[in-house]
């Protein structure tokens, strides 16, 4: 009986030694092919700005180690000198062992930790339906060389199908994940990408464990909803001013029409530029009815924004304080992404948001005609 119970404490001190203190993470990694002194660098990603180095690490025998604490799950990269880009990693409590393949950092393994395994559920997911669409564009491409027709259709409602999958495969992870750190991930990719509305957005956080709300992430999303709510539509929108290409201070509030496009756009962004010749047929037809277009640019040099007023033709009222993304009108309107719009009405109130094309026609002409 002595024996059996030296067995058994011999066993629970293994465990204990095996599991991490509280609030503390081991991140030990393995790599093939990077030489010994390579350094690799341990980046925090920050909003809008380049990530923070945290630590500076050393390749030796193919391995590094690192520990630290924190009390709540925090996104990391791991930048390998000399190797194209970076390996994201959860940095949470817990022995998180991780496989790094050099030359295909995507399908590197990340083991140990709940957050780490969840991440790797998630891209597995998103990657197998990324494959079904790239198969489908293969078999298309073949299909359309052949003057496949029939074939062809049939792989175009393949496609809308699996399309629909990629949008609900990203809801439907955070439903079944609501106590998990990647669930704030795929909710910061939704606001970013716009794929779904406010409304929803809040829905989702809202519904998630408070152990999840509470952490860092979590506190800057709850933070850009309450600023994006302010934004919804039904509010008025906040006025701003700014100089115009000659120089002169104006403001969104001077420069309202019956119907106002507020178009957040720049010369750099391909698919502002592909919207603009649709602007700039829908302001000619409408103007006189009473719609104005107020741009706000977010280059770099006046040169560039110039240029592209006009070489597009854009003759609205256009702003900017030349200063990319800290622009504060783009700050003011949580601007993450470009081309953004909103609709206003005479009184600036927001009527409708992020439409383009057709969409936005169709909107434009209801109000007008």
């Amino acid at each position: 009986m002595k024996k059996i119970g030296s067995i058994v404490l011999l066993l629970v001190a293994l465990v204990a030694c095996n599991k991490a203190e509280e609030n503390t993470y081991k991140v030990t990694v393995s790599v093939d092919g990077v030489e010994d002194g390579k350094q690799v660098f341990l980046q925090k990603p920050i909003d809008g700005q380049r990530p923070e180095v945290v630590d500076t690490l050393e390749v030796l025998e193919g391995k590094f180690e690192f520990t630290g604490k924190t009390e709540t799950p925090q996104l990391h990269y791991l930048f390998f000198e000399g190797v194209q880009g970076v390996l994201p990693i959860i940095l949470e409590e817990g022995n998180i062992n991780v496989t790094a393949y050099k030359d295909s950092l995507n399908f590197s393994k990340i083991e140990g930790s709940p957050s780490n395994e969840d991440f790797t559920s998630f891209i597995q997911g998103s990657r197998n339906i990324r494959t079904k669409i790239s198969d489908i564009q293969k078999k298309g491409m073949e299909a359309q060389q052949a003057g496949d027709t029939l074939t062809m259709n049939t792989l175009r409602e393949t496609f809308e199908e699996v399309q629909e999958e990629a949008k609900a495969y990203e809801y439907d992870f955070v439903e079944t994940h609501k106590d998990s750190y990647i669930s704030l991930l795929v909710i910061q990719q939704m606001m970013r990408t716009k794929s779904k509305t406010t409304e929803e957005i809040a829905a989702l956080f809202n519904s998630l464990s408070d152990d999840v709300k509470k952490t860092e992430m979590g506190n800057t999303i709850s933070k850009e909803l309450e600023e994006a709510n302010k934004l919804s539509v039904g509010a008025i929108a906040p006025d701003f001013s700014a100089p115009n290409p000659e120089g002169e201070t104006i403001s969104l509030k001077g420069s309202l029409g019956k119907v106002t496009i507020l178009d957040f756009w720049a010369a750099w962004c391909k698919p502002c530029r592909a919207e603009n010749p649709n602007l700039v047929k829908l302001y000619a037809e409408y103007h006189d009815k009473g719609l104005n277009v107020v741009g706000v640019s977010l280059d770099k040099t006046a040169e560039d924004w110039k240029k592209a007023i006009a070489d597009d033709g854009l003759e609205w009222n256009h702003m900017s304080n030349l200063k990319f993304w800290q622009d504060p009108i783009a700050q003011l309107y949580n601007i993450r992404s470009i081309p953004a719009t909103y609709i206003l009405d005479e009184n600036g109130k927001i009527i409708a948001k992020d439409l383009r094309g057709e969409a936005l026609n169709s909107k434009i002409a209801g109000l007008l005609n």
